[in-house]
């Protein structure tokens, strides 16, 4: 298959996906909305900005943490969409010239939304993230009207959870189409992400910006850093009430390192020896703080399936997590993890407390957990059904 991807190009998301596939049979290109170094084994790679996604820092964690990240979201969500036309004009181009048999676009804003308005010749696969349909698509009439757009074009639907499926169709995806729901990365690699062997050594980075923490300190990890919808305010407020019953215990937040709305809150928690702020850490790096850790902790108001979520319950981490229904789906709360209110410090304080004072329950949740994953996303079984989907795709669209 020639296969063509839309999609941010330094998302690890998108690349766990595009890079298996391009070690494959197949011939792949790369359409990044954003710009982003060449990915290794790919036919050709090609750069498309949209919604200002060219711009220095789009998209990127800000140092002004939360309040910059909203600002920018509405910018884009109010006026982004104004810059599709001419942003398809130039995809268009790109796909008469690559003829790709499948065009796959990875998630609705904006790449979802660049493909439909290009028309490409080929099948169309979109694939929905977290909060495209929560979050964007009500965030103003234009980003409304190209969701609808981009799911009556699509020729198939791949969600990460069965929520975004039922919300697809009610928002207008035609039912008899294609349809796949498997984890939006493509599954959690278990050669990087799986249980600690013994105990085995930190090295390298993590094991230096580890190294304050006492060995038989109890961990705890954050690590979500600053999104818009992440509710950072309810996980720092529920430091010092964790600290009250287990003072020894230390939190390890990735991502946040020199974030100043990060360091503002480690000041005002008054527990700034007990929270430790890291820089962004590769895949093998975040593996090594998983396994440090005994509980991870993803709090927010939108969510599909978290990546970091599963890949810490790939780890043995226990999940504690916002209440939404996408997370039900993978979380049954007091069995292979908990769910708390996102906006309350004091129920996550008390989901924090009550995982470190039980063991047996820890214990029960990490052997489900083990067998979740390897069921429902592990890569190797999760890239055998997309692709197997991709192929089923064209012969029912008689491509």
């Amino acid at each position: 298959m020639k296969l063509l991807f839309v999609a941010d190009g330094r998302s690890p998301i998108a690349l766990n996906w595009i890079t298996h596939l391009a070690q494959g049979p197949d011939e792949v290109h790369v359409v990044s909305t954003f710009p982003c170094p060449d990915v290794a084994g790919v036919e050709s790679m090609h750069t498309v900005p949209v919604a200002f996604s060219g711009a220095g820092g789009a998209g990127k964690t800000s140092p002004g943490g939360t309040r910059a990240i909203k600002l920018r979201s509405t910018i884009r969500h109010w006026a982004g969409p104004l810059t599709i036309p001419a942003a398809a004009g130039k995809l268009k181009t790109l796909l008469d010239d690559i003829r790709p048999d499948l065009v796959h676009a990875m998630r609705i804003p904006y790449e979802g939304m660049l493909a439909t308005a290009a028309d490409p010749a080929a099948p169309l696969l979109v694939s929905i993230w977290g909060n495209d349909f929560t979050l964007h698509a009500p965030a103003s009439p234009l980003m409304r009207r190209w969701t609808a757009l981009a799911l009556q074009r699509a020729d198939a639907l791949q969600t990460d959870c069965w929520r975004d499926l039922r919300l697809a169709h009610a928002l207008g995806f035609p039912d008899g189409r294609p349809e796949l729901v498997v984890p939006g990365n493509g599954g959690i690699r278990p050669e990087i992400f799986h249980p600690a062997e013994g105990d085995e050594p930190h090295t390298g980075r993590v094991a230096a910006l580890l190294a304050s923490i006492p060995v038989d300190a109890p961990v705890i990890v954050n690590p979500r850093g600053f999104r818009a919808y992440v509710r950072n305010d309810t996980f720092f407020r529920s430091i010092p009430l964790v600290r009250e019953f287990c003072p020894e215990a230390f939190f390890v937040c990735p991502s946040m390192a020199g974030i100043s709305e990060a360091e503002a809150w480690v000041q005002r928690s008054g527990a700034g020896s007990s929270i430790v702020l890291l820089p962004r850490l590769t895949p093998q790096e975040m593996a090594q703080v998983y396994s440090r850790a005994l509980i991870t902790i993803s709090v927010s108001e939108h969510d599909g399936t978290p990546n970091t979520l599963l890949e810490a319950m790939a780890c043995d981490c226990y999940p504690i997590a916002g209440d939404l229904d996408s997370i039900r789906e993978w979380i049954e709360d007091g069995v292979n993890g908990s769910l708390v209110r996102a906006d309350s410090p004091e129920d996550l304080a008390g989901a924090v407390i009550a995982a470190l004072r039980n063991d047996d329950v820890r214990q029960q949740a990490l052997k489900h957990n083990r067998l979740l994953i390897q069921e429902r996303a592990a890569q190797p079984e999760v890239m055998k059904t997309i692709r197997a989907f991709y192929t089923d795709m064209l012969d029912r669209t008689g491509a």
